[in-house]
This record gives structure tokens, sequence and C-alpha cells, in this order.
């Protein structure tokens, strides 16, 4: 035998027990959306020294050694969410990754019709549900705490009712819509946010900054569109439980099923208890209102020919909800011995949409909405219904290079309550009826590629205050790919409606007073926004910043100051200017980690005569500076980590005439951490703490132990007058508390 082959022998021998030693696992990715291959992307043995990254066709091949034991494969993408696949030798995977919340998505609220995110002209942020897990909440209200610039400001520290600040800007500069449908009035984000079934929602756009050309009154401040999610897309079921320390105990669930040809359907909901009265510190009164809520929400998706739209949604809210002095029951509802703030509200609301049979795009919507509250604050009853109606039509063109959109809408609103905001002089009852008409229209040009232009314009009329006029201005550059600019000029308006309920609701036991004759607010609003991303190394971060300035004549305003039993309303003698600076930032990196930072600095502020002379004064519960951070990072076993929080800096609050509180609050952060570990691709468990530091407020209640002002007149032992008042807030009074809950899908 030739002695030359016994080397070649032997190398094949050691060769083929190497290869037996070595496990290849191989593979291709893609973009889920659009199923481009992914270069470059990373692929991983957590825990190990093990990985690779794919070629420049996103395949990839990695050899492992036999010895190895790790079960699971992660794939990484900058500007992607991780995905962990289990691990299988000799496995060929097609893996499919979804952009990250910073990237591309289809939005509406700021044209009214569906268009890229990057290609809008005017700035939308878009928050999915996945993004709200981080910190999960029991509802809608809680949750928008984590977008940057976007308050959910409790106001009253017994009845704990609360309204949405977009920069600074009270609730009802805020319009909240349900699928694009205005819920129409200032109890819109008080109770439009809660009761919304999480397991229903598809994704929140937010518009910051006036859209009264397209949606009129109320839209001044900006916008939260919650958009719903489609029947044919939702999960044939899906449930989130959660309780928490506190024995607060909230369920969601959802479900979908075929209601015949064509007909898909929705179902969604929510149960929200928190029984147990706490009192930890000690003032007695109970720390956080109590409340058994109920909401269910139905909706229904029609297949049309020529995928016309149409599809009708139903939801209906009730709550009771009561807080105060820790011996107060049902009982002492109304009565002067032992003070409570107890409210009970019914509330449905009918939304749809239908694309008319017509070989144009013609789209009509409506909503209608009935509020029926019943309520006392200690001694004093407030009882308030309302309805509104809202109808549109609107025509949708596309024709050389313009997006055309023209349409005309109607809003009728019926108020009645039982202050003076709905009395004639000599006291008999005098309800609020609204109507509103409207006419706008907008033209979306696309000049060159890199360059488009918005104009808008809409003209509402009130039978009070006429006509009035609301134009708009936007422009985008967008010189490549990795840079837009954008900047927008409008005029914003608020028609006088008083709806007192706001305005009870927050205040509890003062009495409202209307000192004249208000007349409409209007503002003037601009903002310039810039948006960078750009890849460093094998991370992506992105950076959103915009600048904002609005100028406010007619403003209404509530004088907590004169009396302190009162709120008395007037239009400035002045104006008001609300400007500032915000970032937004976002760092995909090629390992499983992602970071989400924002920032607000505003100045926020209303220049009055008094005394002779002009005066500036900051705005109430309009912090200096605020901030929004999100950590995430995926452990092997698929094991996730979330720490988020929100910072806020110094605001001013309302205090009485010689007040010992500090004017100003302090600088607080309120973080918190959870774990979540997925079990298959149905079960999801998570728990954490919330509150990490533990912060809580100090001196909130004024005079707890005579809440019904008896013993207000004692010049020994009050003598400076001081008055029971819960208006003094700026964080909720619970501390730190733990978590836990499960999750489970049937896709």
């Amino acid at each position: 035998m030739n002695l030359k082959i016994y080397p070649l022998l032997a190398c094949s021998i050691l060769s083929y027990a190497a290869a037996a030693q070595q496990r290849v696992v191989s593979g291709i990715i893609k973009d889920a959306a659009s199923a481009e291959a992914l270069p470059m992307a990373g692929v991983q043995v957590p825990g190990t020294q093990w990985g690779t990254r794919a070629d420049e066709q996103g395949r990839f091949s990695l050899m492992l050694p036999d010895s190895i034991t790790a079960r699971q494969l992660v794939i990484t993408y900058a500007g992607y969410e991780t995905d962990t696949l289990q691990l299988i030798p000799g496995k060929d995977y097609t893996v499919k990754l979804r952009p990250s919340e910073a990237l591309d998505e289809v939005v509406v609220t700021g044209t009214l019709k569906p268009v890229s995110r990057m290609d809008s002209p005017i700035p939308v942020e878009v928050f999915t549900p996945r993004f709200f897990r981080k910190n999960p909440t029991p509802s809608l209200f809680d949750a928008v705490g984590m977008i940057n610039g976007v308050r959910p400001q409790l106001n009253c520290n017994v009845c704990n009712t609360g309204d949405i600040h977009i920069n600074g800007m009270e609730g009802p500069y805020t319009l909240i819509l349900i699928d694009g449908m205005p819920l129409v009035s200032a109890l819109s984000t008080v109770y439009g946010l809660s009761g919304i079934p999480n397991s229903i929602v598809e994704r929140l756009e937010v518009v910051k900054g006036p859209a009264a050309s397209l949606y009129g009154s109320e839209a001044m401040g900006g916008i939260i569109n919650v958009i719903t999610r489609s029947p044919l897309t939702a999960p044939r079921l899906s449930a989130d439980i959660t309780a928490t320390s506190w024995q607060e105990y909230n369920t969601d669930l959802a479900f979908k099923t075929r209601a015949g040809k064509g007909i898909q359907t929705l179902l969604g909901i929510n149960y929200y208890n928190y029984r147990r009265p706490y009192d930890k510190n000690k003032d007695g009164f109970t720390d956080v209102t109590l409340q058994n809520r109920i909401s269910a929400f139905n909706k229904w998706d029609f297949r049309r020919e020529y995928n016309r739209l149409a599809s009708i949604a139903a939801r209906y809210v009730y709550e009771d909800r009561w807080g105060g002095q820790m011996g107060w029951s049902g009982a002492w509802r109304g009565s002067d011995s032992i003070y409570g703030e107890s409210i009970y509200t019914r509330r449905w609301e009918l939304i749809g949409q239908y694309q008319l049979p017509v070989k144009e795009r013609l789209m009509s919507q409506f909503s209608v909405i009935s509020h029926d509250q019943n309520s006392y604050y200690g001694t004093m009853s407030y009882q308030a219904l309302q309805h509104v109606a809202f109808a549109q039509l609107y025509w949708d063109k596309q024709w050389r290079g313009h997006s055309l959109l023209a349409g005309a809408s109607f809003r009728y609103t019926y108020y009645n309550d039982n202050t003076p905001g709905t009395a004639q002089a000599d006291g008999t009852d005098n309800p609020a009826h609204t109507p509103l008409p409207g006419l706008f229209i907008q033209d979306e040009w696309a000049l060159h590629p890199r360059h488009k232009l918005l104009l808008g314009y809409r003209l509402d009329y009130d039978r009070t205050h006429h006509a009035i006029h609301s134009p708009r201005l936007a422009y985008k550059w967008s010189p490549d790919a990795h840079h837009t600019l954008r900047a927008s000029f409008g005029t914003g308006f608020r028609v006088v409606n008083l709806f007192t309920e706001d305005h009870a609701a927050l205040t509890g036991a003062r009495e409202v007073v209307i000192a004249e004759t208000l007349r409409p607010e209007r503002s003037f609003n601009s903002n310039l926004n810039y948006v960078h991303t750009f890849a460093l190394g094998n991370s992506l971060l992105y950076i959103d910043a915009t600048a904002f300035y609005s100028y406010f004549t007619n403003k209404i305003l509530g004088d907590y100051s004169t009396d302190p039993d009162k709120i008395i309303y007037r239009n400035l003698a002045g104006h008001a200017v609300s400007q500032g600076i915000s970032l937004n930032t976002s760092m995909t990196f090629h390992i499983p980690l992602s970071i989400l930072l924002g920032i607000t600095r505003m100045d926020v502020y209303q220049v009055s005569e008094a005394q002779g002379r002009m005066q500036r004064s900051s705005q109430l519960f309009a912090p200096e500076w605020s901030g929004n951070f999100t950590v995430s990072y995926t452990l092997p076993w698929q094991l996730s980590i979330d720490l988020t929080g929100q910072l806020n800096g110094p605001m001013r609050l309302p205090l009485q005439q010689n007040d010992y509180r500090p004017e100003y609050s302090p600088l607080f952060c309120l973080a918190n951490i959870q774990l979540t570990q997925k079990i298959g691709s149905r079960i999801e468990l998570y728990g954490g703490l919330k509150n990490l530091l533990n912060f809580v407020p100090r001196e909130t209640l004024m005079r707890p132990f005579d809440p019904f002002d008896k013993q207000v007149n004692d010049p020994v032992n009050n003598p400076y007058g001081y008055t029971f008042d819960t208006e003094y807030n700026y964080a909720p009074l619970q501390g730190i508390k733990g978590f836990a809950g499960l999750r489970y899908t049937i896709r």
C-alpha cells in the first residue's frame, strides 16, 4: 500500500470527526412587511461566544460545537425588534423581523388619510401596545404618561379625577379620537381614555400642536387618536390579568369571531376593581380613590366590493368611584358628617365609518356620545347630562401630484347640569344647545420627491361667535432617507362651551362662577420638527426634535386665588404663551438592548393686567421640564427586563392666601421595573415594582380634619382663614407597590 495514502486518510478521518462534533444552523433574515433581505443582521447564541452576521442577501450559516447546551438563537438588526428562536440543529430558518417603534408606520391622524409616517408633512408619534406593556397600567389614561410631553394630571386628591396635558396645555385643549372619530367635550380626556380595553388597541397616534383645520374646536393643544384593531387581523383570543400589592385587580379580555359571510366582530371587555382603602400618609383620607369600573367595546367590520370600508363600534363604561374620609360609606353620600366624594358615571359611545359605493373615494363618519354623571363632592350635588352627535363627509382625491381632501362636518352638543353654567339669571334651568357646522379643504402637494407642501383651511360657524376661520400651512423637506425637516403654522380656536362637569369634577367642593360673557379662545401656533436616523456601527440612533410656540388671546382662565371657595372663570385680559422644545431619542443596538429617552423643556405663562400694570404668571400644573425613559434588555430563555420612568421638574401649584406650602413642586421621579417571561408563543408572565423610589407628595390636603369648614372662623386656631382644599396635587399618593400578571394569546 502506498504510504502517501495514510496522511490523506488521517486528514479525512480528523475532518469527519471534527464535522461530527459541529452543528449547523442557517437561514435568511427578512423585513416582515416588505420581505426584503436584511443584510448584516446579527445572529447570536445568548450566553456564549458563538455568533455570526448575515451576508448581503440576508443569509447566514453558523457552525456550533456539539458540546453547546444553549437552546435559543437571538436575531438582531438595527431599527428592528429582536427575535428569539428555539435552537434546532440543522434547521434552515426564515426569520421575519418587525420594525421597531422608531421606524416607519402608516398613520392617519395628521392628514385624515392613510400615509407613511415618514412621508407625512405633519409630525405624528406612534405607540403600540408593546411599548405600553413595558409598564402595564389599568387604563390608557395612565399609560400615556410614558409619552414625552404628555402628562396625565390628577387634579383632585380625593376623587382622583384628571385630564391629559400635552406640552403643558390643559385637558380641554386635547382632542381624543377613537378610530378618527372625535370624543368631543372637555370630558374626553377625563373619560375618553378610561376603560378602553388595552387588548383591542392597535396603536396610539399623537399629534402635538394644533389641528383645528381638520378637527375644529378642542384640537388646540394636540390629538390622541386611539386606533383599534381590525377584527380581520386581531388575535382570536387575548387575556391580560393583573394584580397589585395594594389589592388592585384588572382584567382585560378580547376575542373575535365570524358573524356571517364577510362580517367579523371583535369584543373587548375591561374590568377594574379597587375596594381596599388605605391611609398610609395618616391624613384621615383615602390615599387612592376606590373604583369599580367595567367597560365593553364591540367592533364590526364588513367586507365589501372593491375593498370599500365599513365598520361600526360601540362602547359602554360604568364607573363607581369614591374617595374621602376613611369612615365614609354610601350611607353618608351628600351629608355633612363624614366627608366623601362619590361619582357614578354611565357613558356610551357609538362610532362608525362607511365608504360610499361610488367611483370616487367618499367617506362618511359619525359618532354619538352620551354621558350621565351623578356625583356628590361633600354636600355639593353635581348632576350632569351631555349628548354629543358628530357627522362628517369628505372626498379624498389624487390628482397630478396633489392629494386633495374636502369635506363638511356637523357637531351638535346638548348639555345640562345643576350649576350656574346652565341656568338663567333668575335661576331657571337653561340647557345648552350648541350646533357647530364646518367646512374644510386640504391639499397635500408633492412638489418634488424631497419636498411636500400642505395647505389647509377650515370654516366653522357658531351662532354666538359667527364665522371662525382656521388656516393651516405645513412643509416637509427630506434631503435623503436619513433627514427630515418639517415646519408648520396654523391657528386654532375653542368655542365657549364651559363644560362644568369637567371643572366641578376636578375641583371638588369649590363653586364655579362665570364672571362675564365669555368670548371664544384663539391661538396662533407654529412648530419646527427635525428627524434624523443614522447608524453607529451596528447600532441605530433615532433623533426627533421639535420646537413649538403658541400665542393665545381670549384664553379662558380659572381664578383659584381670589376666593378659596370658588373658581372664577373669565377671559384673560392679555395674552398667554406656550413655548418650548422637546427631544426624543431611541437607540437600538446589535445586542438585544434598546433605549428610549425623551425630554421636554417648556415655558407656559399668562400676561395679564393687575393693579394697573401687566404681570406675568406661570400656568398651574405645567412643569418647567419633564422627561421619560425606557430601557429594555432581552435575556436568554425569552426573559426580558424593562426599566421605565417619568421625571418632572418644578410646576406651579394653586395656593391659598398666606399658604405655608411651597408654591412649586419639587423635582421627582416615578420609576418602575418589570420582568417578563415568555412561555412558548401564547403565555407571558410578568411582574415588578412601581414607584421604585417610593416618592409620595407631602401635605397635599389643606385642613383634612375640617373638610366641611365648620371651624374655619376660629381666629385662634386658624388665624389665616385656611379652608379645606383638594387642589394642591402633583403626583400620585401611592408609594412603592408590587404587581404581577399573566397574558394569554391565541393567534
